[in-house]
């Protein structure tokens, strides 16, 4: 079952979101696996000392978006097929190719300067 200790939660987007983030992450690096058991919304809120009606609000957003399925007294799975883990990792790639970009740009980076960066730290452990 996925724990949610590990997720630090910062200021910078709403917590709901992060929730969603933290699963959808999980996902793509194969930490958890479509039938797998969420915790119940109780027990997210008390790991992540947040309200339980914002868990409530990452759960709707997590089954609005077809990666969580709740079923009555069943509790929630994760639901998870190709196509779907496909739209996640586009989704999370550009998410981060779009946010390094305008950081890059804050700073005054030019595109060649980027491209040498990344050449140059690609193959780093």
């Amino acid at each position: 079952m996925l724990h949610f200790k590990e997720l630090a939660l910062d200021g910078k987007e709403p917590v709901y979101m992060q929730i969603a983030g933290y699963v959808k992450r999980q996902l793509l690096l194969g930490r958890v696996a479509s039938g797998d058991r969420l915790p119940s919304r109780r027990d997210i809120a008390a790991q992540l000392n947040v309200n339980p009606n914002t868990v409530q609000k990452a759960f709707k957003l997590m089954e609005e978006e077809g990666f969580v399925h709740t079923s009555g007294n069943q509790g929630s799975v994760i639901y998870a097929d190709a196509e779907l883990l496909a739209r996640i990792e586009e989704e999370l790639t550009r998410g981060l190719v779009v946010s390094f970009i305008l950081s890059a740009k804050e700073i005054n980076l030019s595109f060649k300067k980027v491209i040498e960066l990344v050449s140059e730290h690609w193959e780093r452990p």
